[in-house]
């Protein structure tokens, strides 16, 4: 009897184990579900303010994509939580149902030893029992024996009980992982719903924007002639300070490389601590979503076009401020450039590039901290009031992919 509830008790350890290990995976399931959902809000805030000027834009298309990448996730998130909460169903039944069995057998061989003390062993036999005994020791041996077995059957009538409270704990949380599989199943209908009914806006947007082909070239040849413009600008700034910081050559010097900027032990320190955050600097503002990646990628509507960017776009909502990803000083605050504003900051060997900007609040030369603002964002009402920050990151002359330096 005692390898029994033995057998129980480690039983019920493991079966708590399992459910220990679900509420982990399940917690980390839902916060990931909760992390997508919350990104899926913040795409409908975007596309509202949009909607108050809706004119067809790649970038509204980019959103759109975003979004439905987004619930393809949600989906999938859902499915893997139904398939977890299935498994884990599965198993517990039947661990339950190992363990009631165990528990009913275990009652009954205790209900058949009472059954045996109550015929054998009233008041009357164990005074009996005690008189018989051929001396004192023996008697006081049997009186120990009838102790420890009085208090054998309260401790395991005891465990009994308790065991039988905890099953029903255990039924009862598997009765609520059953509920929450009907919620998620209700859940996934409605998500998929959804998912395709974005397929069909998308796929009409989409139509929408190649009607436009002509005026969306002419844009996208704009965007290219002020990228190539800004770049021009950081490459001339860069080449000033590298002139600033070196020794004239003299006409009988041999001709030598394009110098690096000679860095001040305080610049220095700040390029190497700059260099430390790959992967932790913050993002160069509040809240946004990544429209357009580094390097070369092709259109989304016009065919046989390569887009070429030197950082990141991020939508963001109208007034957002820019702000500085690491400390370090203004370089530059660089005027007209497209009609808009940009500004430079230096952080040792590292600059960072903060365009598309209505108005800056920052100078040459200024200090600035770790996620300062240092401008507005602009809003282009004429453009589906896009409100987008262009972002770029560079080390001395080489850019640099700005997502593997900000926290994802």
């Amino acid at each position: 009897m005692a390898d029994g509830i033995k057998k129980i008790g480690v039983a019920f350890f493991f079966l708590m184990l399992g459910f220990s290990s679900y509420s982990q995976s399940i917690n980390d399931l839902r916060k990931e579900k909760e992390k997508t959902s919350q990104e899926i809000e913040y795409i409908n805030n975007l596309l509202k303010e949009t909607n108050q000027n809706a004119k067809t834009s790649v970038s509204r298309l980019t959103i759109l994509e975003r979004k439905i990448r987004l619930q393809e996730s949600l989906i999938s998130n859902i499915n893997s939580e139904l398939t977890y909460l299935d498994s884990t169903i599965i198993r517990s039944s039947n661990n339950i149902d190992s363990l009631s069995a165990d528990l009913n057998l275990i009652k009954d061989r205790y209900a058949g030893m009472i059954r045996y003390a109550r015929r054998n062993q009233d008041m009357n036999n164990q005074f009996l029992f005690l008189l018989s005994a051929d001396d004192f020791n023996q008697a006081y041996k049997r009186f120990t024996y009838l102790k420890q077995y009085a208090d054998y059957r309260r401790t395991q009538a005891g465990e009994i009980s308790e065991l039988r409270e905890k099953l029903a704990r255990l039924v009862e949380d598997l009765n609520s992982r059953k509920s929450d599989k009907q919620q998620l199943l209700s859940s996934k209908i409605s998500q998929s719903d959804k998912y395709e009914k974005q397929k069909a806006d998308q796929k009409e947007y989409y139509v929408q924007l190649q009607k436009k082909e002509k005026e969306l070239r002419k844009k996208l040849e704009n965007q290219q002639r002020i990228a190539m413009k800004l770049e021009q600008e950081i490459e001339r700034s860069i080449a000033e300070e590298a002139r600033k910081a070196t020794p004239k050559v003299t006409k009988s010097s041999k001709a030598a490389k394009t110098p690096e900027v000679k860095l001040s032990p305080e610049y220095k320190n700040l390029s190497d601590d700059f260099s430390m955050n790959k992967g932790k600097l913050p993002w160069p503002l509040q809240r946004g979503l990544i429209t357009d990646h580094f390097g070369e990628h092709p259109d989304l509507v016009l065919k046989h076009v390569i887009r070429r960017n030197s950082g990141i776009d991020i939508a963001t909502q109208s007034g957002a401020k820019a702000r500085a990803v690491f400390k370090g000083e203004v370089s530059k605050v660089l005027q007209n450039i497209g009609g808009n504003m940009a500004i430079i900051l230096r952080h040792g060997s590292y600059l960072t590039v903060y365009s598309n900007l209505s108005s800056v609040s920052v100078q040459v030369g200024q200090k600035v901290d770790t996620k300062q603002e240092i401008g507005t964002i602009f809003t282009d009402s004429e453009d589906d009031n896009k409100t987008v920050l262009k972002f770029q990151l560079w080390y001395e002359n080489n850019k640099q992919d700005p997502e593997k330096w900000i926290s994802m």
